[in-house]
């Protein structure tokens, strides 16, 4: 029977370098859903940081519309703006509701509400991990 060699590298050879993917991309992604978000006048934009917190996603933004309407167009617009911007399709979920609509475009997740609708599910205080300041009303 014979063993499986590895050769080790020759002294002074080339080595493999292992580099870090910058957090660039990500941050343009972060930077374009917010100002589509603040262009198509979303409100009560929030952006929660989960890297190292979850395996979802790396930012979580949370933005309001003030009718069903609009939630609706704010969704179908940023989809459409990433796509154009070539970030791939975008995952909508909620759309025919417009009451809460996510858009998961990968290393960013995005929930749209009605204020009603946001209220009664506060995302910000489940995901914010205790960096969030507490809700009024709550102990």
């Amino acid at each position: 029977m014979t063993q499986a060699h590895t050769n080790p590298a020759a002294a002074g050879a080339d080595t493999v370098k292992v580099v870090k993917m910058t957090d660039a991309k990500k941050d343009e992604l972060l930077d374009l859903v917010l100002t589509q978000l603040d262009d198509d006048q979303a409100q009560e934009v929030v952006s929660i940081d989960l890297a190292g917190k979850s395996s979802i996603a790396d930012h979580m933004v949370i933005a309001s519309g003030r009718s069903t309407r609009q939630v609706a167009s704010i969704a179908q617009k940023l989809a459409e703006k990433l796509k154009h911007e070539g970030y791939g399709p975008v995952k909508l979920e909620g759309l025919p509701q417009a009451d809460w609509v996510l858009l998961d475009a990968g290393d960013i997740v995005v929930h749209l509400f009605r204020p009603e609708v946001r209220s009664f599910y506060n995302l910000e205080r489940m995901w914010a991990f205790g960096d969030a300041p507490p809700v009024a009303g709550t102990a």
